[in-house]
């Protein structure tokens, strides 16, 4: 602790979320890692969860698990079901026994999605009409829900909640941004109500926030209830700041125990949630031809050649920051120690990490102890798209995934 500066000393104490105190306020923020092949959580997802933990972050966050088999957007995805829980009750455990928290982030994709076996014929989503990212699935139409749609799904919600709670978890992430389903309320570019559903901002956030107080209601007295949303869309049809700023405010009332703050949507706006543009050079071939047109078509819209930058999101998570009281997690291009004190000295309660954490699982712990001041992690974007293969998600420039490990079920 010698080497770290007075700026950045803050974010290596503990931190209460809710009824949940972690060690530090670094958390691993939600990245797909492609370790649950038939939506089956694997081992090699469980040493991945482990060793993230051993390298000394607070909190970390098991990305994408769906509320139901609907609320997919692969079909190699978690479900939260009775038959998940004892494979993600090994991941809890080995996250625990080296002395960190376990989130379970749980979410509904919506219209975006490319599976095939939707029980409502199209997918849901705010608004009903043409559906741009059912060009790849077949899925040409999105279908506006209603009340009784949106009760079903709150309560897929609490219940996904509670069997994360049963698996061992310390807290669930509502993921309310990038595109997804409740992200579809809360952003113009999809919600085009005309109801209390739709319009302002805080109209936006009625059924985001009756989301979340289902899940408070279910498991907000033993679990930490965070939530991730955009601090901004990123394109000009969709929330900027100030409007985030407006339906943060939303949460918090709500009761939200900590905001996570990202930004920018999986079809529209990429870019502005890695910071960077994705290079030709550093792009996989995709086995799955439906992921392969999806980001050729995503390639012809996304700006080209966008560089990325430390702290990119700072200017749009302080308006957030000034609009509230609750504790939040900066997250976007924090790589050194100088930008851990940047983000608490602008007031965040916590950072959140995510490629930097892939590239080196002990980042945390070298930040500490003065062995690592900046990392080296170049932003190139490829382990996004390294997911998709036998080994899951891991950085190019070190070892890939176990492909083998990767293929055994978690608690066989």
């Amino acid at each position: 602790m010698n080497d770290v500066p007075a700026s950045a000393a803050s974010a290596f104490t503990p931190l209460q979320i809710g009824p949940l105190t972690i060690r530090n306020r670094f958390i691993k923020s939600a990245t797909n890692e492609g370790r649950a092949k038939g939506g089956v959580p694997s081992k090699s997802l469980v040493s991945f969860h482990e060793g993230i933990a051993a390298g000394g972050v607070g909190m970390t966050t098991l990305a994408y698990c769906a509320v139901s088999r609907d609320g997919r957007t692969l079909d190699d995805q978690i479900i939260l079901d009775a038959a998940t829980v004892p494979h993600l009750r090994v991941l809890t455990e080995a996250v625990h026994r080296q002395g960190a928290a376990a989130s379970a982030q749980i979410t509904h994709g919506g219209c975006f999605t490319f599976v095939n076996d939707i029980t409502t014929g199209s997918p849901y989503s705010s608004s009903g009409g043409f559906n741009k990212v059912g060009i790849m699935s077949g899925k040409w139409s999105r279908r506006r829900m209603e009340e009784e749609d949106m009760e079903l799904v709150a309560e897929e919600f609490a219940k996904a909640a509670l069997l994360a709670q049963d698996a061992g978890f310390d807290a669930v992430e509502i993921h309310m941004g990038h595109g997804y389903l409740l992200s579809q309320f809360l952003s113009p570019i999809y919600n085009k109500r005309r109801d209390a559903y739709g319009g302002s901002p805080a109209a936006r956030a009625r059924f985001p926030a009756m989301v979340l107080r289902r899940v408070l209601d279910a498991v907000g007295r033993k679990l930490a209830v965070v939530c991730k949303m955009n601090a901004t869309d990123g394109v000009r049809s969709g929330n900027s700041s100030d409007d985030s700023a407006a339906i943060a405010q939303v949460l918090e009332r709500e009761g939200a125990h900590l905001l996570v703050l990202s930004a920018g949507m999986n079809v529209e706006s990429i870019t502005t949630m890695f910071g960077s543009s994705f290079p030709k050079e550093n792009r996989i071939k995709m086995r799955n031809p439906l992921i392969a047109a999806a980001m050729a078509i995503q390639r012809l819209t996304e700006p080209s050649n966008v560089q990325f930058r430390e702290m990119y999101l700072l200017e749009h998570s302080r308006k957030i920051r000034a609009a509230t009281r609750m504790p939040l997690a900066y997250l976007g291009g924090v790589k050194s120690i100088d930008n851990v004190g940047q983000a608490m000295a602008a007031g965040f309660d916590a950072v959140a990490l995510g490629r930097a954490l892939i590239f080196d699982a002990g980042l945390v712990e070298g930040l500490q102890s003065g062995k690592v001041r900046q990392s080296q992690c170049t932003a190139c974007n490829r382990c996004v798209s390294m997911m998709y293969t036998p080994g899951g998600t891991s950085c190019v420039l070190g070892t890939p995934g176990d492909a083998a490990l990767n293929s055994v079920a978690a608690a066989s």
